[in-house]
């Protein structure tokens, strides 16, 4: 994929950026930050040549001055809520993100339970985290919560927060998930501090949407489309526009919000610092994109991906999590259709001349378009896989790489011992005959050499796939979209 976006440029300017907010606040920072810190893959897939670790990269370089708070609603303990990507509950992923910041050298604080009203989970959870030596305070909820102000910001509102306790001029404030409590926890440090005539400033670190380019630019209607269950709309930031004259974009839970949060910082400090949404930002993204054109086309693909997800969500499950009305109006925006991404008629065509037979396509990077259809051995899925594998290493087609005296053991242990009714290989299992194959067979073992430029790759099925297949792809890298039917006509539940 072509590059369009500087990294390094973005991890010295958002850094330098930083820096320059914590000395605005006499040395002591509370910064929200919003997104994914250590594998934000939204922001390198629409944003090429952004790495998904740059906002840890860019916090390592003020590791010095930087600690963690990491802020979980007791509401989400006591429901189990869990991450959809990782598959673990939100209090899980505290740990989890403890281990990786304490992992990288980031120093963390302590962890806040926000919402807090005695719920037996959260309790337990806090007890947990005092036989780890981990430091935890807790935030109730406040009646009245974001709009009596006068309340909220008084003994009886934040000042029933525990103070929590911190150290450094960077107090970086993040979460497991949208909905923590990032903001509230903020507000109440900068209540406290200021009893304690502490003069500590508030930020927010959002990467998207991109306050500095339209909004209706495809990589901020990629970021709508990625947050299509959250019911968020890019909006222009009307504060800003009416204080300065310049048009801006932010989004409307942080444009609702502004005038409570202004009273806020005005009940607190007597004036506040800001006079918009977009001035208490200090993302540096869109000054670091250096092909627009690139950045375009990789969040159109974007979009298309979200639309094809929510379709077989909904296929799979009767519901999606996601808006497809809404994800449908983001493609008419971004003036794009289903065909726009080339994977799709690719595989659409290959079912086409084989007869029916499920198959797929994968986009190598140089733009060649490779296919595979299902066979009595291989899956589409893995048979599109070997055929990218051979073509990247200069193999002729009709070499084979597994010899089927080598697949058909595995199918007989599938189906003859695991209970599979599909004797077919998934991606894993030729894989991994593949990997045996490379011991005494040299172009198994160059075709191996291979999997890497995958990475980033567009891949497309005619049929629904497996979730082993789904989740072998996204270990590759390999962005997979697929058509909301299953193999067989009249089937209701997905075998795998």
């Amino acid at each position: 994929m072509k590059k369009g976006f500087d990294n390094e440029k973005y991890l010295k300017m958002q850094s330098e950026h930083i820096r320059e907010r914590i000395s605005k606040f006499g040395n002591k920072l509370y910064l929200e930050f919003g997104g994914k810190l250590f594998d934000d893959f939204h922001a390198s897939r629409v944003l090429p040549g952004f790495e998904p670790d740059s906002k840890l990269q860019m916090l390592l370089q003020l590791k010095e001055q930087a600690e963690i708070v990491i802020v979980i609603s007791a509401e989400d303990i006591e429901e189990n809520k869990v991450r959809g990507d990782y598959g673990i509950t939100y209090d899980s992923d505290v740990l989890r993100l403890i281990d990786a910041f304490q992992s990288v050298g980031l120093f963390v604080g302590s962890v806040c339970l926000t919402k807090f009203a005695d719920q037996p989970a959260a309790k337990l959870f806090q007890q947990r985290l005092e036989e780890m030596g981990i430091k935890s305070y807790r935030h109730y909820k406040i009646p009245g919560y974001p709009s009596d102000v006068k309340f909220i910001v008084s003994d009886e509102g934040y000042g029933k927060n525990d103070y929590i306790e911190t150290e450094k001029p960077l107090v970086v404030v993040t979460a497991p998930g949208p909905g923590s409590g990032k903001m509230a926890t903020c507000l109440s440090q900068l209540y406290h501090e200021h009893k304690r005539g502490i003069p500590a400033g508030y930020a927010k670190f959002e990467t998207f949407p991109i306050w500095n380019i339209p909004l209706k630019h495809p990589v901020n209607l990629a970021y709508e489309a990625a947050t299509a269950d959250l019911n968020d709309v890019n909006m222009i930031d009307p504060f800003h526009l009416e204080a300065y004259g310049k048009t801006t974009v932010n989004y409307n839970r942080d444009i609702e919000i502004f005038p409570v949060v202004n009273a806020m910082f005005e009940l607190i400090w007597g004036e506040s610092p800001y006079k918009s949404p977009t001035d208490m930002g200090v993302n540096m993204a869109g000054n670091c994109i250096i092909d627009d054109e690139a950045c375009c086309k990789a969040s159109k693909q974007e979009i298309i991906r979200r639309f094809y997800k929510c379709r077989c969500e909904k296929k799979r499950k009767g519901e999606s999590k996601d808006d497809l009305v809404k994800l449908e109006l983001l493609m008419k925006q971004a003036g794009i259709t289903e065909e726009d991404r080339a994977v799709v008629t690719a595989a659409l065509s290959k079912e086409q001349e084989t007869n029916g037979k499920p198959a797929a396509a994968i986009e190598l990077p140089d733009g060649r378009i490779i296919t595979g259809r299902t066979t009595d051995l291989l899956g589409a899925v893995s048979s599109a896989m070997l055929n990218a594998l051979k073509e990247l290493a200069g193999i002729p087609d009709e070499v084979d790489l597994v010899a089927p005296e080598a697949i058909e053991p595995i199918q007989a242990l599938k189906t003859n011992y695991l209970g599979s009714i599909n004797p077919r290989l998934h991606t894993d299992e030729i894989l991994i005959a593949l990997s045996s194959s490379a011991s005494h067979n040299e172009m198994a073992m160059k075709a191996i050499k291979q999997l890497p430029l995958l990475k980033g790759c567009d891949a497309h099925t005619t049929v629904l796939v497996s979730t082993v297949d789904e989740q072998t792809c996204q270990k590759l890298g390999i962005q997979l979209t697929s058509e909301p039917r299953y193999e067989e006509d009249g089937r209701k539940y997905h075998k795998h």
